[in-house]
């Protein structure tokens, strides 16, 4: 570092006789002024890994896309792979509960991948403490009671139902999000909130008609609550999500938190399974019941898990990357398209109530969408700087305390 001192300093220096002592002061003076380069490259390149919520990030946008595409994916397929199962003689909700979350294990691969390739140089569960640890097990605890409930729902109601029946938990989101993460309730978010519900209103009032052939009126109910029981904890569980994420500025962490909270429910569904005989009664359903075939039984099994995943990482992304409402609007506006998945693949009844409904579902979202970013452009004249709608997150990883 001696070479980097000023040409003054170097000539004083040495035009001093007796200047020992100062040459060596001028060296830790230009040691202490002129950083080392490699370290602030190094921490330049931490700063941008953990920097992932920002929209200046160059990895926001494909991030944000990405998991687009695995909410859509994930949803869409898991719902149509659920009642496959049912409708192919499967019966164990326990298995129908297992599977969404028993596919943590690959999750491994994007925790661990950009280490193993120096990818990023951050170490797997670097940031995790007690407290955080404690956090994602309840919430996956809570998550295997939600899985198990959209189990039961699914198993009793068709699809188009059950789908628009889920679509109610927007409104328990936007109440919730208001009073976990001071959500600012709008006119838009508000418009979209309501248009929705009332699509799932004039579903339920009209779906009575749609029970399946032996279906008893109590098990139809106990569909009915349980999907609407699952609609409210899936409410809870965003809001509470984004409240934890605020503290979370590096998605690795929040894969991290969903393999916590993936292995808690998969144990919860286990016990479940164990208690009720449900690993033996998987094999004999495999070989006797499951009137596809033991090949297409497994497939569907392993297809089911691997897409359920999709669906839960991409609902955690959104959460992180925007907010709860944001991801539950989403997450709701899917459910159209599972809808008309299950009147095309199974024939599901389509009559008026439910067009009405669907599109309703489509406006509300298309208005919240349009009504956002016609929002973001007015900030936008008026302060460059201005705050952020739901559509992208409200705060920089700088931000947070």
């Amino acid at each position: 570092m001696a070479t980097t001192l000023p040409s003054a300093a170097l000539h004083l220096a040495s035009s001093n006789q007796n200047g020992t002592n100062y040459v060596e002061t001028e060296i830790v003076y230009a040691q202490e002024s002129f950083p080392n380069l490699s370290s602030f490259i190094e921490n330049k390149e931490e700063n941008n890994d953990k920097d992932q919520k920002s929209t200046t990030n160059k990895r926001y946008m494909p991030l944000l896309l990405l998991n687009y595409v695995l909410l859509f994916v994930g949803s869409l397929s898991a719902s149509m792979l659920s009642k496959f199962y049912f409708i192919h003689k499967g019966s164990s909700k326990w298995v129908s509960t297992w599977v969404q979350s028993a596919g943590f294990p690959f999750l491994l691969f994007p925790i661990f991948l950009p280490v193993l390739l120096k990818y990023t140089k951050r170490k797997p569960f670097r940031d995790f403490n007690q407290k955080m640890f404690l956090f994602s097990v309840l919430v996956g605890l809570m998550l295997g009671i939600n899985n198990l409930l959209i189990s039961w729902g699914v198993a009793y109601l068709p699809v188009s139902t059950s789908a628009l029946l889920l679509s109610t938990q927007l409104v328990f989101t936007l109440i919730l999000s208001s009073l976990i993460v001071k959500q600012k309730i709008t006119f838009t978010n508000l418009n979209c909130v309501i248009l929705i519900t009332i699509s799932s209103i004039i579903i339920a009032l009209d779906s009575s008609h749609e029970k399946a052939p032996g279906l008893t009126n109590k098990n139809y109910f106990i569909g009915f609550s349980c999907t609407i029981g699952a609609s409210l904890l899936f409410a809870l569980y965003l809001p509470v999500m984004e409240k934890i994420y605020q503290r979370v500025n590096c998605y690795q962490m929040v894969l991290e938190m969903q393999l916590i909270m993936e292995i808690a429910a998969t144990v919860l569904a286990t016990i479940g399974m164990a208690c009720d005989g449900g690993f033996s009664d998987m094999k004999k359903e495999a070989e006797r019941v499951f009137d596809k075939g033991t090949t297409v039984y497994w497939v569907t099994i392993l297809s089911t898990v691997v897409t359920w995943q999709c669906c839960f990482v991409g609902t955690a992304g959104m959460v992180f990357l925007t907010s709860s409402l944001n991801g539950g609007i989403c997450s709701t506006a899917l459910l159209s398209i599972n809808v008309l998945g299950g009147v095309v693949v199974y024939k599901d009844a389509f009559g008026g109530f439910k067009a009405v409904s669907t599109v309703l579902c489509i406006w509300g979202f298309c208005s919240y969408i349009f009504g956002n970013i016609k929002m973001k452009k007015n900030v936008g004249r008026k302060n460059n700087s201005g705050p952020s709608t739901e559509l992208i997150p409200r705060r920089n990883s700088d931000e947070i305390s």
